[in-house]
């Protein structure tokens, strides 16, 4: 059998990423051209990486083990997407993952490429022993505030799972309506598996909705920036005026319709870790 050539190794075990077997290794470590050096040091670079990313989902799945020791075996993760947006709806995603699951790459959604989260999202599907999404839509939004809208999606989410969960794990929230053992967890999508899985789930289904409500409110671009008050969406609002999906209840929609804003700047909600905390009550 020929000896492959340094660029049909570099293809074969750093762009393919096949093991590198140790002979081989040995070998490449004893030859002293820079192109085998440069080899040895891709392949190890990546097993850096792959170890870095397998101490990453240990992290992330702490809650989930905690749970799985004591003998909680369906717990689900839950997280919402399109709380800030101008337009469209709310969405939520509740998930439950098979006891140990873990999958390269799972996390925050906002933390990954759109073509990285469908990507994921495709094998969360797959692998959940349940899933499920739930929308709040706009008129609702304006009727009960954002805020309220969140919990409401969530709460479909979980409602509409085909199996019934132990115990939730929820990003930053608790679903007081909800019988179920519950965590609430600040910044679940970066911390926890489940919730980060929820997040990709809520985010996708989101997105598609809004690249679906593009072709029937054209003019917006909402394929492209999904309603958030990005300026070429600013401009179109201001144009155009809102469409049936806008959010009346939003200062840039409502100052878009002629009406005062809802929160003058002397009065607007303080906001605290970035995050603007509601004093409203709840209708």
């Amino acid at each position: 059998m020929r000896e492959l050539t340094l660029r049909e190794l570099r293809r074969r075990y750093v762009e393919k990423a096949r093991p590198l077997p140790s002979a081989l290794e040995r070998k490449l470590r004893a030859d002293p051209r820079p192109g085998a050096q440069a080899i040895v040091a891709m392949v190890e670079r990546r097993r850096r990486a792959h170890r870095a990313e397998g101490q990453r989902l240990r992290w992330i799945s702490r809650f989930e083990r905690e749970l799985w020791a004591a003998g909680v075996r369906l717990v689900a993760g839950i997280d919402e997407a399109g709380m800030s947006p101008l337009a469209g709806p709310v969405s939520a995603s509740a998930v439950i993952l098979p006891c140990g699951w873990r999958f390269p790459g799972v996390n925050d959604s906002k933390q990954l490429d759109a073509q990285e989260r469908e990507r994921l999202a495709e094998v969360i599907r797959r692998d959940a022993v349940a899933w499920a999404v739930a929308f709040v839509e706009p008129t609702e939004i304006d009727t009960i505030n954002i805020y309220w809208a969140g919990v409401l999606a969530m709460r479909r989410a979980v409602e509409a799972l085909s199996v019934k969960p132990e115990h939730l794990l929820i990003d930053a929230r608790r679903l007081k309506e909800v019988p179920i053992p519950q965590s609430r967890i600040i910044k679940g999508d970066e911390r926890c598996v489940t919730v980060a899985a929820a997040s990709i789930l809520a985010k996708t289904a989101r997105d598609a909705r809004m690249r679906e409500l593009d072709a029937e409110y054209p003019g917006y671009g909402f394929a492209k920036h999904k309603g958030y008050a990005v300026p070429e969406h600013k401009r179109a609002l201001l144009r155009l005026g809102p469409c049936p999906i806008h959010r009346r209840s939003f200062d840039p929609v409502r100052i878009a319709m002629g009406l005062p804003p809802r929160f003058p700047p002397e009065a607007r909600p303080a906001e605290k870790g970035g995050k603007r905390k509601f004093r409203t009550r709840r209708v």
